[in-house]
């Protein structure tokens, strides 16, 4: 389950993980949105982040939609 705010079409700059939420900031330091993962991060560029979820690896763009789901490597 996931839990999201989108505000704009800004390229994200960060991904930080506080317990099991991660937040997307812009540039600016505003935050873009938010993102349950149980399992973690497992990275993110400026156009997308990857969290884990038990075996599976979810994907989600700079506005906050999930693009794409994949087996998680161990």
């Amino acid at each position: 389950m996931c839990a999201k705010l989108v505000q704009t079409d800004e390229a994200m700059a960060s991904a930080v993980q506080r317990g099991n939420w991660i937040y997307v900031y812009n540039a600016k330091g505003s935050q873009l949105y938010a993102v349950s993962a149980s399992d973690g991060m497992t990275g993110y560029t400026g156009s997308s982040v990857s969290i884990k979820r038990g075996n599976f690896a979810y994907i989600f763009d700079a506005k906050g939609r999930q693009t794409s789901v994949i087996p998680a490597g161990r």
